[in-house]
């Protein structure tokens, strides 16, 4: 028996959700993995570290996002400091 128009519609629309979701789940994977090199790089270069604390607090202009961060811009302030002789 032949499928009508509206559930081949359907069909192709559950599977279009599902290549969606395999999208948004391939972008975020994608997220953590460089987040996860990013931030090892600049616990161990200084450069990098203040570069990557610069930037969070600059772009991370949410009272949720920040308070996430507060114990990684420790991390980085202190990674940043073992390059000036003080």
């Amino acid at each position: 028996m032949a499928r009508t128009i509206d559930q081949q519609i359907a069909t192709t629309q559950a599977k279009l959700a599902r290549l969606k979701t395999r999208q948004k789940a391939s972008e975020t994977r994608r997220k953590i993995i460089v987040g996860a090199i990013v931030t090892n790089a600049a616990l161990k270069d200084p450069k990098i570290a203040r570069w990557m604390a610069a930037t969070l607090r600059k772009n991370a202009t949410r009272d949720v996002d920040q308070k996430e961060l507060v114990g990684l811009l420790d991390e980085l302030d202190q990674a940043a400091a073992k390059a000036d002789p003080a």
